[in-house]
This record gives structure tokens, sequence and C-alpha cells, in this order.
């Protein structure tokens, strides 16, 4: 295990029961949040393979009425 994450279980270990409900909340919020951000980052990450097919004459002819 990372040193963070087991520094995230002792503070877990220290909190009363009554508030585990709210930490797994947090964390599927986390996940949730992560999971909404993916495709965004995808995206750029393809941009530089695509790059070289956008900029094809072709391809400004057939965007040129836009």
């Amino acid at each position: 295990m990372t040193q963070v994450k087991e520094e995230i279980i002792r503070e877990l270990d220290d909190l009363p029961p009554r508030t585990y409900g709210e930490v797994l909340d947090f964390i599927r919020f986390l996940k949730s949040r992560r999971r909404k951000t993916a495709p965004a980052d995808t995206a750029l990450a393809s941009e530089p393979a695509l790059r070289k097919d956008w900029l094809r004459p072709e391809e400004e002819e057939a965007w040129k009425d836009l």
C-alpha cells in the first residue's frame, strides 16, 4: 500500500463508525467526478494524433462552409 493510502486508513480507524457513511459518500463523489472528466481527458490526449487528419486539404474543403 502507498503511504497516503495507509494514512487514510489510519484516519478512518480514528473516526467514529457513524461517520463512515459520509466518508463513503465522499469517496463515491470523487469517483463520479473522475468519471465525468475522463472523456475530456481522452479527447485532449487524442488531439495530436488527429491533428494531422484535421489539417488535410480535404478536411478544409469539407468544413469551409461551416
